[in-house]
């Protein structure tokens, strides 16, 4: 359900052609409220991929002649924007960059930030919409007393992606709708086969659209091979135990890939870009009590003055523990948590939790134990 109240102003719904925005859309209709649809070209795929039955991304042109066919189902009108020069850009340019300097992005933040956010809504409003809808698992709620737009997760815990919305700002907040926030999965698809919605059945998308096959490493390969030259793999003492073949095939807290026979699994501990060089060892060793954070946004609240408590999660799946986060700079700030935390990956966003509110969240930049 929206916070905002009906209006005769029409709302843009972003549309990728599956199942979650084909409901949002779905849902405002039912409302009465005016809508279109808006589908966003992202990138363009390799020709094996665009129409195939198996593809579970929601670029290409399948995705394109998907949101087309519920639109006119809705009977609503339905336009196609064309971002792929932007999102490579902002989105693979900094994926790829990313993963050369040794650190784990995260593509959806940034396109929400820059595309989703940004370019469509100012493409939405010269379209004459006065807000834009989509389909992601969260709420909005307006506090009176702070006179600040909040955001919630999704009711649905299993589907809330609040995490990845933590760079909105309130002018953003305060135009967008999220009609799926208060359903859960289930309910979702129930309601795609009771509209008789063609995508009712389609499969879920998966996290990294613009690599369909998750070759990550052939897509890396392609656009940064500085990152995949050979190099040592060393223990945390510094002893060599084996080589590996680029650090981007390597991510904090990863088990596979290493090749190494050892007595007890040994894991990703660090990436050390500058000596070309990953750091392996037991389980114990990654964990970390504390973290840097950087290009920090706050929503909950105007701006951090001081030491507060929240909730933190250090990646989507990630549980939520309990820390203490402290300005140290105009965008930075220095996290403590209670106890240690498994796996804290540089280039992975923190979000900070206060209950069910996001609070805001940042980039980790470092880690310390």
């Amino acid at each position: 359900m929206s916070v905002h109240s009906k209006t005769s102003s029409p709302i843009a719904v972003a549309m990728s052609g599956g199942v979650d925005s084909s409901v949002a859309a779905a849902i405002l209709q039912a409302e009465g409220r005016d809508v279109f649809g808006v589908t966003m070209e992202l990138v363009t795929l390799p020709p094996r991929f665009c129409l195939s039955e198996e593809l579970r991304s929601c670029c290409g042109r399948r995705a394109v002649d998907d949101a087309v066919a519920v639109a006119a189902k809705l009977g609503i009108l339905h336009c196609v924007v064309d971002f792929r020069g932007p999102f490579a850009d902002k989105v693979i340019a900094d994926f790829c960059s990313e993963y050369a300097a040794g650190r784990t992005p995260n593509p959806c933040v940034r396109c929400n930030q820059f595309i989703k956010f940004g370019l469509l809504f100012d493409r939405a409003r010269r379209l004459g919409a006065e807000a834009v809808a989509t389909g992601h698992y969260a709420r909005l709620d307006r506090d009176a007393a702070s006179d600040r737009w909040l955001l919630r997760k999704g009711l649905d815990p299993d589907k809330d992606q609040s995490y990845f919305l933590y760079t909105l700002t309130q002018t953003e907040l305060s135009r967008t709708i999220f009609p799926l926030g208060g359903l859960k999965k289930n309910e979702v698809r129930d309601l795609a086969r009771t509209s008789g919605l063609p995508v009712a059945k389609k499969a879920e998308s998966q996290e990294i659209c613009f690599i369909p096959d998750d070759d990550y490493a052939g897509f890396l390969r392609e656009r940064c091979p500085e990152a995949f030259e050979p190099g040592p793999i060393v223990d945390p003492s510094g002893r060599v135990i084996g080589r590996h073949k680029g650090v981007a095939h390597f991510t904090v807290g990863q088990r596979k890939g290493m090749g190494i026979a050892a007595s007890r699994p040994l894991y990703v501990i660090r990436v050390d870009v500058e000596r070309n060089t990953i750091v392996a060892g037991p389980s114990e060793d990654l964990y970390g009590r504390a973290l840097e954070a950087t290009g920090t946004n706050w929503i909950s609240i105007d701006r951090l003055a001081g030491p507060l408590s929240v909730r933190a999660r250090i990646r989507y799946k990630h549980t939520e523990a309990p820390a203490r986060v402290e300005p140290t700079g105009p965008d930075r700030v220095h996290v403590e948590f209670e106890r240690p935390q498994r796996a804290i990956a540089p280039g992975q966003s923190v979000v900070f939790y206060d209950g069910d509110i996001v609070v805001g969240g940042g980039t980790i930049d470092r880690t310390s134990n």
